[in-house]
């Protein structure tokens, strides 16, 4: 798993100045510059000049940045990933290229050379992606993976529910398969932004799933994911006492301790030690 945090990603339109400019000042660890569905496609050329000059000239701390270009099967996507090599090749600071509706793993290998200054990101929105969610994170170019949950729903054609239950399935594959190649990934969107207590709930959920942090799509939205895949301060007092716990036991010969009536191992503190080192991490982030 990635030591930099990734509670909070923010789409963020590549076409709109104004909105490039303020996402400077806000408390997203990623960004996700958007060139596919939140650009007209008659200004599309325009905003890939604009986000290529926009990330060489521009400094956005340490946040992380993810350009979402256009598919392969569209007429921009070639042109936007050429934009971002050249941009690349200038000085501009772009973390990794986001390819939309990934479906195999060879999806991946036309960007790959195109861009082989940055990682690659897949955005799993497909029936076939989801299938084949394993192949596609095996990619070894492949750092990171984005639910599309809108677009993924929309070709099951399921019905919203609070639980998702309908997006279970290929939630649990793609979050299987980023794991067993240790890869980051993030949840998708929720559409209602001002519904702060559902926000929060399924934050919540894609927590105690196991993803690292949720795609966002307005920046009301940053302070309740930041809060929830972050760990609480409960959290990490435990983790240090299980630590502590466990070395005391190990010292004195045994092979576990026992904190709070439950059974200590190394499992347990290989999952506190990674707890810890993402706070240390989150806390950097606000230096």
């Amino acid at each position: 798993m990635s030591a930099r945090p990734y509670r909070s990603v923010l789409y963020i339109p590549g076409s709109k100045e104004r909105a490039l400019e303020k996402v400077m000042g806000l408390a997203a660890d990623a960004i996700i510059f958007d060139l596919e569905d939140a650009v007209a496609p008659e200004e599309k050329p325009a905003a890939r000049a604009l986000l290529a000059r926009v990330l060489t000239d521009w400094d956005f701390g340490n946040r992380a940045r993810i350009v979402r270009i256009n598919g392969f099967d569209t007429e921009w996507g070639r042109a936007d990933a050429n934009a971002m090599d050249e941009a690349i090749a200038r000085g501009a600071k772009i973390d990794a290229i986001l390819i939309p509706k990934v479906n195999r793993a060879a999806d991946l290998d036309a960007v790959a050379e195109a861009v082989p200054g940055a990682d690659l990101w897949a955005m799993m929105e497909t029936a076939a992606g989801m299938l084949n969610a394993a192949e596609i994170a095996a990619h070894p170019r492949l750092k990171g993976m984005v639910m599309g949950t809108n677009d993924l729903a929309k070709e099951l054609g399921s019905r919203f529910r609070p639980d998702r239950l309908a997006l279970q399935a290929g939630l649990g594959l793609c979050l299987l398969a980023a794991r067993a190649h240790s890869r980051v990934i993030v949840d998708g969107v929720f559409n209602a932004f001002k519904d702060e207590a559902g926000l929060k709930a399924e934050c919540e959920q894609g927590r105690d799933m196991g993803f690292d942090g949720k795609t966002l799509i307005h920046p009301a939205q940053l302070a309740i994911a930041n809060a929830a895949f972050a760990p609480s301060q409960a959290e990490l007092e435990l983790a240090r006492r299980q630590i502590d716990a466990f070395f005391a036991a190990k010292a004195a010969g045994q092979g576990v301790a026992v904190v709070d009536g439950k059974i200590v191992e190394n499992l347990h503190i290989v999952t506190a030690e990674v707890l810890i080192a993402k706070a240390e991490a989150i806390a950097a982030m606000a230096d």
